[in-house]
């Protein structure tokens, strides 16, 4: 399986400002593309190849003067760039088709360079690992990585990724193998909501951290002094990193919060199944503060990977499921209750239910249910998701253990 592991990178002013010609060199033959093809299809020409393209784009701008900077960079960076916009094409063209499943992709749109995350892509071409702990990334040079973790196998991509907080970061593709862990008879249903985060079938309650609700109060003070700073003045840019750097602690505490508790379930049991919430329609509401706070799709993802990785059962049961207006002990569905109702009475059995553990009861029985099939054998598991455009790990370089020396001895 394919998974992706991030390290945060430390380069010097010199290699950032290598970077930044990189990123934006990235941008405009990405941008240069989308322009040439949508004035094609404009003018009633026929679609423009990937490699007519490439040629215009890529080969032939760096002969003439306005484009001649084009060779500061490395061309792995502006090839990549350029199959970003085919993968982008191809993905519009399959869900206009109705080949690709899902929700409809909108066609690729220009890249703007105040956008706060800015990326590029190397093959094995454009960069490798050193014995001393850095990177070496072409025309770049040698930046510094703080190695978390060792590296599973040889990765054949990697991203280097600035984010609005002006942070760097160094994400691999690799390929590595299951690792299982020894099998279990618990299974768990589990009831998303933003009174408690996670209610369990077996009756625990997972308190909400709210990390956002709980820096709000310094957001909206760090908000107010970034609006009063000038446009374009050095004291905006400022209060800009600040705010953003501000934001990004929000983000990491959730995202470790989600990690620690997505392990823990999944070591603790066999099977997990949820429900499907349209959680973008959840965030056009009066809710949508708390639900994006509450961060249900990030913990959801991180719980359906972490299941196919440590073979264990993930299952997602309809949204539209009566989990709620059907007793847990007896069956029986006595309609809708409203929201302020949190403990009712089964009509049929007298059973006195909680509202979210007989929810997390429901949810558990339905997965068991699409579980098994006619015959009574076990549902085949999805895939790891995994991008489809960006290379990993050949499974015939495949190797046990590879990574930084340094990382191995200490």
């Amino acid at each position: 399986m394919q998974l992706r592991y991030n390290f945060r990178a430390y380069p010097t002013s010199g290699q950032r400002q290598s970077l930044a010609r990189a990123f934006g060199c990235a941008r405009v033959v990405f941008n240069d593309g989308l322009r040439m093809r949508q004035e094609a299809h404009g003018a009633g020409l026929a679609y423009i190849k990937d490699t007519d393209l490439q040629k215009r784009v890529i080969t032939a701008a760096k002969r003439t003067c306005e484009r001649a900077w084009l060779g500061e960079v490395s061309s792995v960076v502006l090839v990549q760039s350029l199959r970003d916009l085919h993968t982008a094409y191809r993905s519009f063209f399959s869900s206009v088709t109705g080949k690709r499943k899902g929700p409809k992709v909108a066609p690729p749109r220009f890249k703007s360079k105040r956008d706060g995350r800015q990326s590029i892509r190397l093959t094995a071409n454009g960069f490798s690992l050193r014995g001393n702990g850095t990177l070496y990334v072409a025309k770049v040079g040698d930046i510094p990585v703080r190695w978390s973790r060792p590296l599973p196998s040889a990765p054949t991509s990697v991203t280097v990724t600035k984010d609005a907080a002006e942070r760097y970061w160094v994400s691999f593709v690799v390929e590595t193998e299951p690792d299982i862990w020894p099998e279990l008879d618990t299974e768990t249903g589990i009831d998303l909501g933003l009174t408690h985060f996670a209610v369990l079938s077996d009756g625990r309650r997972i308190d909400s951290p709210k990390f956002l609700r709980r820096a709000e109060k310094k957001l909206k003070r760090m908000q107010r002094a970034l609006s009063r700073c000038e446009k374009g003045s050095k004291n905006r840019a400022k209060a800009r990193k600040k705010l953003a750097r501000q934001h990004a602690r929000v983000a990491d505490r959730r995202r470790d919060w989600h990690h620690k508790l997505s392990t823990r379930i999944i070591r603790e049991t066999q099977a997990v199944y949820v429900e499907s919430l349209s959680v973008s329609g959840l965030g056009r509401t009066r809710l949508a503060k708390s639900v994006n706070d509450a961060g249900w799709s990030a913990f959801v993802a991180m719980l359906e990977y972490k299941a196919a990785r440590h073979s264990r059962h993930f299952g997602r049961i309809g949204r539209f499921e009566p989990t709620s207006q059907v007793c847990s002990s007896c069956g029986v569905k006595d309609g809708p209750k409203p929201l302020h109702v949190r403990v009712w009475e089964c009509g049929s059995c007298g059973a006195v239910l909680d509202r979210d553990i007989n929810a997390a009861k429901n949810i558990l029985a339905a997965g068991r249910a699409d579980r098994l099939n006619a015959c009574g054998a076990p549902v085949s598991r999805a895939p790891v998701p995994a991008r489809c455009g960006e290379a990993g790990t050949h499974r015939r370089r495949h190797v046990p253990v590879v990574g930084i020396p340094a990382v191995r001895g200490g």
